[in-house]
């Protein structure tokens, strides 16, 4: 989980941006940091560069399908 000391650099943003869950590979619609929807891991990733391949990481089949979801973004 992504972790933070001091609180008044970030904000609760409701935005529909931080829903939708991308396929590995997909390019990051924002930048900031992505959260795998299956293990956890988390990854920073730059608007328009490819999110981590599948190949980035292994799943056993209970977590299921790798899934990177927008969890902070940049302004």
């Amino acid at each position: 989980m992504a972790q933070y000391k001091y609180s008044h650099y970030l904000s609760n943003f409701p935005d529909p941006r931080f829903d939708p869950a991308h396929p590995p590979g997909t390019a990051a619609p924002q930048t900031g940091i992505y959260k795998c929807q299956g293990c956890g891991g988390e990854v920073v990733s730059t608007a328009g560069d490819p999110l981590p391949p599948a190949s980035h990481h292994q799943h056993s089949l209970a977590q299921g399908g790798i899934a990177w979801r927008l969890i902070v973004a940049t302004v």
